[in-house]
């Protein structure tokens, strides 16, 4: 197979089977950040793409990020996504690794000294779907609700 199977875990649910490729498409994605060190909270709203390529998902989001009462910017991310045996990872466009997460349990870790970057992606309401980013460092403590609905293109 191209793409790997997710496996959403969520409890008292009978597991449903992804496939990398569902995530194929256009998605309108909604950022909501909450620093907790500054008590200012922020919103990206946007779009993301997931594009087939070889070997997996090119990721793509680009969109207007607004912190607090400053004006807004103008923000995008790329990753690729790709099967990794039992395990999905996550890379930076230039195939240095992000972090990887098993199917059956879709939470990672991403040390990046002195920070420390936590996810756990929710699939239980699939085809909406969330990534919740918990970020740790000496000048950082933040989180972020990431908010996927299915989008035309």
């Amino acid at each position: 197979k191209r793409c790997g199977n997710w496996h959403d875990g969520a409890p008292g649910r009978a597991a449903m089977t992804l496939r990398l490729a569902d995530f194929a498409g256009h998605w309108r994605l909604k950022k909501d950040i909450a620093d907790i060190l500054t008590g200012e909270a922020g919103t990206f709203l946007g779009r993301a793409e997931f594009r087939e390529a070889e070997g997996g998902l090119s990721y793509h989001e680009d969109g207007q990020f607004t912190l607090g009462s400053a004006a807004p910017l103008r923000a995008e991310r790329r990753y690729f996504w790709r099967p990794d045996g039992d395990w999905v990872a996550v890379d930076y466009p230039d195939g240095r690794p992000f972090h990887r997460f098993r199917a059956a349990d879709p939470v990672a870790l991403h040390l990046c000294d002195p920070d420390t970057y936590e996810v756990a992606y929710g699939l239980s309401g699939w085809p909406d779907w969330t990534a919740m980013w918990t970020v740790t460092g000496p000048r950082k403590d933040y989180r972020m609700l990431c908010d996927y609905r299915r989008a035309a293109a």
